[in-house]
Formats: C-alpha cells, sequence, structure tokens
C-alpha cells in the first residue's frame, strides 16, 4: 500500500473550462488518468492538495468527482483557491455517500492515518497577507492546520502537511504558517497552487528544517508522486 500526491487537477467535465489553452497542459485529463492508472493500485492512496474541480457547486460538480472516484486508490481531497464547489465537510460527505463516490475523503480540520504518518493539512493563503480580509483568512487558515496536526498527534502519528498555497515561495513567505509548521517540527511539507513559468520560484528542499516539494500536476508531468519511502523513512 503506497502513498502518492498530486495536487490542481483542475479537471473540467462539469463545466467548459479546459486547462488545455495553457502551455504544457495539452490533453491533460488523459494524461493524468493513464498515468494514475498505470502506478496506482486500489490498495494505495493518494493526497490531492486542492484545484480538484472547476464546478461552481457541490451538485455541478459530479462528473468530475465520478472521474475522479473510478480511479484507482483511496484519494484524501483538500481545498484549494479554485474549488467554488467546496462545501461544509457533513454536505460533502453526504453528496459522496449519495452518489456512491466511496474512494473520496475530505481532509478538512482532521487527519487520515498511513501507518505512523499523519496526512494533515489545510488551504492555505497568499503570503502577501497585508490587507486585513487576508490577514482574516491567514489567520483561520493557520488554525485548521493547527488543529489538524493536532488531531494527528493526539493519536501518536507523527504528522506530514499537504496545503495548496506554498508557505515559501521565492523570498516571500506566510510567516503563521510557518509558525504552525515549525512549532510542531513538520519535517515534510507538499503543496500545490504554482504553475508555468512560477516554477522556477518554487523552494524544493530544505528549508529551516522543512523539506518542500512543488507537486502541482502540470510540474509533476500530471504523473502523481510516489512519496511512501519518503514519509516513512523520515518518520520511523
Amino acid at each position: 500500500m503506497s502513498l502518492f500526491v498530486m495536487a490542481d487537477l483542475h479537471l473540467s467535465l462539469s463545466v467548459n473550462k479546459p486547462m488545455d489553452i495553457f502551455g504544457g497542459w495539452q490533453d491533460y485529463m488523459r494524461r493524468i488518468e493513464e498515468n494514475w492508472q498505470k502506478k496506482i493500485s486500489p490498495d494505495d492512496t493518494v493526497v490531492i492538495p486542492g484545484d480538484i474541480s472547476w464546478a461552481m457547486g457541490l451538485e455541478k460538480s459530479y462528473k468530475d468527482m465520478e472521474f475522479l472516484n473510478k480511479l484507482n486508490g483511496k484519494k484524501i481531497i483538500s481545498k484549494g483557491n479554485h474549488d467554488y464547489w467546496w462545501n461544509t465537510k457533513n454536505k460533502m460527505d453526504n453528496f459522496f455517500r449519495k452518489n456512491g463516490f466511496d474512494t473520496l475523503n475530505i481532509l478538512h480540520n482532521n487527519h487520515y492515518a498511513y501507518g505512523s504518518v499523519g496526512i494533515c493539512g489545510t488551504r492555505g493563503w497568499i503570503n502577501d497577507g497585508g490587507a486585513e480580509e487576508d490577514k482574516k483568512v491567514i489567520l483561520r487558515e493557520a488554525g485548521r492546520l493547527e488543529a489538524s496536526i493536532s488531531s494527528a498527534e493526539s493519536v501518536g502519528l507523527n504528522p506530514v502537511v499537504f496545503l495548496h498555497y506554498p508557505p515559501v515561495f521565492g523570498t516571500s513567505c506566510n510567516y503563521d504558517i510557518l509558525n504552525v509548521l515549525h512549532r510542531h517540527k513538520i519535517k515534510w511539507c507538499f503543496y500545490g497552487h504554482i504553475h508555468g513559468s512560477g516554477h522556477e520560484f518554487a523552494v524544493n528542499g530544505e528549508r529551516d528544517g522543512v523539506n518542500y516539494r512543488l507537486i502541482s500536476s502540470d510540474f509533476l508531468q500530471f504523473d502523481p508522486m510516489n512519496i511512501t519511502k519518503i514519509v516513512q523513512c523520515d518518520n520511523l
């Protein structure tokens, strides 16, 4: 049973907003499906940190969730900035249950166990939080990350963090999120959101004790990343 990760699927079966118009995204949904089914088994787990579907409402996300549910493995999904279909966890769980989407699981103020590892995370927010509204969102997201990590630690698991927004990008930092990571001595943080020319400014490596990896789908060439050995070796 392996652990994989890939963010930013940007599925568009529910709405006419394909990503193919952007460089490097040609035929991306076929590539996601082929790469996914080739390497992921039904017993594996895949974490998807945000920007899953372009649907504008939960009910309207049906086709995208159906596509995702049919792919191999258990999926743990969290919110991205374009997930306008996102709702309360209770409503999403009920929607999945009603439609038989039994491989989809919501990460929101909670955690999931993978061996001795606690899969934790939240959306995060922009690093330039100067506006009052941004400050409120950042504090809320830091609180959600704190709740997620603490829930894993409370049952003896070693937290690994999955965010949508990068807590560090180039020379900019989201200090409220970083404070949570450092206080809990998080070793690994995987994040998405960054596309195209932004890849060259992404942090991929260790900074102040935290190992960061960009896992947006176009950066990974629409091929889910196997992180089993990474998280197991660092959490023995």
